[in-house]
């Protein structure tokens, strides 16, 4: 700067490159915000990535060509840059770090794209399952608070893949309305019950870049099998979880890393009724209480 002294410029840290220390010095310049605090935590990232691996221009092209070919998969029934985000833990992390739980409470999960709110209340012990395919599974649990104590009349909602790893609106043409759906009210000791099948776990999409990186780098796509419950209840933050099969192979490679392991349980399996195989569930949701300055239905998305 002609040979003036700029104290602005002895304030920023050292730069790991030339470039990120002059885009702190043109920030530096601008008003601070959280939006300015993230740009400069990018660049500061990205410019400690280049130094670090010295792509060539070749590499760096590969790499701008497969965000463009993320972005082409992303439309209005497909959004590749959220599977980007899942199978890279970011998703996962962010739930974490939004939705903490003390000891002893049931840990949150991402809710995953196939939720639905308009499903139809059911009476405790009815089945979910409305085509009659698998397995029967009957399941049974507790909402509870975290010093034990039940909580009657909490929403308990439940989705959950079918026998082939499938969702109802994945293929509706092929499954009923609703199929092993249920929203459910829990007693006054805050037990439910309900009947389904056992679900099958599945992969995640592997046509677009994002399924073409993970087989590059030899990482899988596979989700263990696991039921989806959302627990609502007047005083207590809302609940989003998954309970996994921890029988599942694919338990220890959950590709969205949702896997805890308060959340794995025994699909026991029950003597054969009517020629088939029946499994029991058996589970206690812990809830939290809610937060000041939050309604009972904070946690839904």
């Amino acid at each position: 700067m002609d040979g003036q002294h700029d104290p602005q410029r002895d304030q920023l840290p050292k730069a790991i490159s030339t470039q990120a220390g002059e885009f702190s010095r043109r920030l530096a310049a601008m008003d601070q915000s959280r939006l300015a605090a993230a740009a400069q935590a990018a660049v500061d990232g990205l410019h400690a990535l280049i130094v670090e691996l010295r792509p060539s221009g070749d590499e760096f092209r590969l790499a701008i060509d497969f965000l463009t070919e993320v972005g082409h998969y992303a439309d209005a029934r497909r959004q590749e840059w959220v599977l980007f985000a899942d199978v890279l833990g970011v998703s996962s992390l962010i739930e974490d770090q939004n939705t903490p739980r003390p000891p002893g409470a049931t840990p949150n999960t991402l809710a995953g794209p196939f939720y639905r709110a308009d499903v139809p209340e059911m009476p405790l012990g009815g089945s979910i399952s409305r085509d009659h395919k698998g397995e029967p599974l009957e399941v049974t649990g507790r909402i509870v608070a975290l010093d034990g104590e039940g909580i009657g009349d909490a929403m308990v909602e439940i989705w959950q893949a079918n026998a082939e790893g499938l969702y109802e609106n994945q293929e509706p043409d092929r499954q009923p309305e609703f199929n092993l759906r249920g929203r459910f009210r829990s007693d006054p000791q805050g037990r439910f019950r309900f009947m389904t099948v056992k679900p099958k776990g599945y992969t995640l999409p592997a046509d677009g870049p994002v399924g073409q990186l993970m087989s590059a780098l030899g990482l899988g796509l596979e989700r263990p099998a696991h039921i989806h419950f959302r627990i609502s209840a007047q005083g207590f933050e809302t609940l989003t979880t998954h309970i996994f099969d921890q029988s599942d192979p694919a338990i220890g490679r959950d590709a969205i890393f949702g896997v805890k392991p308060e959340l794995m349980a025994e699909f026991r399996a029950l003597p054969p009724h009517g020629g088939k195989r029946k499994h029991a569930l058996d589970l206690n949701l812990v809830l939290c209480p809610q937060r000041r300055g939050e309604t009972e239905t904070s946690g839904r998305r």
